[in-house]
């Protein structure tokens, strides 16, 4: 009973606890919501005083913006006043200066009209003047016609004739005269002159397939390339097949011999005894094969480059070497080798026109010429000759048969001969392909000696310095002094109308006058 009592009290006493804690909890809880009330009361206060204080931030500057837009309008509007303004003044500037202008057009107009008027006026008056002068001309020339017994055609062929007589013996006068004026003042400077124009217009006329020339540098040395009773000379020309010419030209050796290879072969070894110095046999023969060597190597490599160039690969070695022989041979003065890289790339292109076969083409317009590396060696054409090289390092059978019919030795068969054959032909004729041949040659020195020979008084002619000079000799009776300088300038300017040829070619007039008488 006691122990119920003890926690009944425990449990009263834990009421009353709880409700005595309520109690105060909810005391407390009115202070907490009393403050909290009160600081979101001033929070609030203060965020309206901060968004007046914002409002009034923006209001005075939305104010200063308008203000500086205000500002920046008046002043642009300032600008595009002045500028109309200066618009206005440059246009009325313009209309005063157009006026102005307008004004003396209108001046000028009327000036002309009247100067118009005045120029018409005095051309009835000289037209009027012209037929009253006409008429006292024809007047004239008719008592002038009765009076001579010419008509007026004939009298003004006498007057030109006498004119043109009288002119040319005038001016054969004045330049004789001038001539001998300068000729006595001048005489060493026109010397130099001459000498100069003589030296620089000079060209030597040398068969370059079978001669070269290798320079000195003093007389003496002709002695030692000829060596004692001569044996150095025998051993040169013994060693490379070529004859050595030691004349009466001046510090030079003649090479003369058929074969290009042994001419540069020749060449490069006298250059080098003497640049070296010791020449005897012994050193001869070393020289030549050492030479040799160099110069078939050198013909490789340039047979090499041809086939690298054209783009023909595959070749036969022994054919490329042949093929680079070709740098040392020419025909009218054209170096083969690079005639048959041309002609490889004109039957190139012609071949890609027509359809064929361009690796071919060009093969065949390398080869085409590959007979003249040895025909000084073996008889025959070397068209022939070529194809027979060809066969035999087993080149295609076209490539044979274009090479053979190049030159019309076989009949032609196909597209490639034919254009093998026009390619053949475009390279050597085409401007600075090749020089002139000798008959072109000989006819131009022909028609220099006709052209001279046309002219009247003139005995004979003669045409010396490889066409660069004619002689032309005339009848003293006929032509005197002063004629004879006016017929070598007439002679002169026909020949610039009438011919073409390099340089210049001079013309000299002789007259010679004999008496001749017997003693008896």
């Amino acid at each position: 009973m006691g122990t119920i009592v003890t926690a009944v009290a425990v449990v009263l006493a834990l009421a009353a606890g709880l409700g005595i804690g309520k109690t105060l909890a909810r005391g407390a809880g009115r202070q907490r919501m009393a403050e909290a009330e009160e600081l979101i009361r001033r929070r609030e206060e203060e965020t309206r005083e901060r968004m007046a204080t914002l409002e009034k931030e923006l209001e005075l500057k939305g104010k200063a913006k308008q203000l500086e837009l205000r500002q920046q309008f008046d002043n642009e509007a300032q600008a595009s006043r002045e500028k109309i303004r200066n618009q206005e003044l440059r246009n009325k500037q313009k209309n005063d200066v157009l006026e102005k202008k307008s004004e003396v057009l209108d001046r000028r107009d009327l000036e002309i009209t009247q100067r118009e008027r005045t120029v018409i006026v005095r051309e009835k008056a000289l037209v009027q003047q012209e037929k009253k002068y006409q008429a006292l001309v024809d007047d004239w020339y008719t008592k002038i016609e009765k009076a001579a017994g010419l008509t007026s055609q004939e009298a003004k062929k006498q007057l030109v004739e006498s004119v043109i007589s009288e002119a040319k013996h005038e001016a054969a006068k004045s330049v004789r005269r001038i001539e001998e004026e300068a000729r006595e003042s001048a005489e060493k400077n026109a010397k130099k002159i001459i000498a100069l124009a003589t030296q620089r217009v000079a060209v030597d006329f040398v068969n370059e397939n079978s001669v070269s020339v290798v320079h000195l540098p003093n007389e003496e040395m002709k002695g030692r390339i000829i060596g004692r009773e001569g044996r150095n000379i025998r051993a040169l020309e013994a060693a490379t097949g070529i004859d050595f010419i030691v004349d009466d030209t001046p510090e030079a050796v003649i090479l003369s011999g058929h074969n290009p290879v042994r001419r540069a072969v020749a060449s490069r070894v006298l250059q080098q005894l003497i640049q070296d110095g010791r020449i005897h046999p012994g050193r001869i023969e070393e020289i030549v094969q050492k030479v040799e060597q160099e110069i078939e190597k050198e013909m490789a490599q340039a047979g090499e480059q041809a086939t690298f160039d054209v783009g023909v690969h595959g070749m036969h070695p022994d054919l490329i070497k042949l093929l680079g022989r070709l740098r040392y041979r020419t025909s009218y003065s054209q170096n083969q080798l690079s005639h048959a890289v041309e002609v490889a790339f004109i039957n190139g292109i012609m071949a890609a026109e027509l359809g064929l076969n361009v690796k071919i083409a060009r093969r065949a317009g390398l080869l085409h010429d590959i007979g003249k590396a040895v025909d000084h060696e073996v008889e025959g054409s070397h068209a022939l000759i070529g194809m027979e090289l060809a066969r035999k390092y087993n080149e295609h059978p076209d490539v044979c048969h274009a090479i053979g019919a190049h030159h019309e030795d076989i009949k032609m068969e196909s597209a490639l001969d034919v254009i093998t054959q026009v390619a053949d032909a475009l390279s050597g004729a085409r401007p600075g392909a090749r020089r002139e041949m000798f008959e072109s040659y000989i006819k131009r020195l022909n028609d220099l000696e006709g052209i001279a020979q046309s002219f009247e008084g003139v005995e004979k002619t003669f045409a010396i310095q490889a066409g660069r000079e004619i002689r032309v000799m005339v009848e003293a009776e006929k032509v005197d002094d002063d004629g004879s300088l006016v017929l070598s300038k007439d002679i002169a300017r026909k020949i610039e109308q009438e011919m073409t040829y390099p340089g210049q070619i001079r013309v000299v007039v002789i007259r010679e006058s004999r008496a001749v008488e017997y003693a008896r």
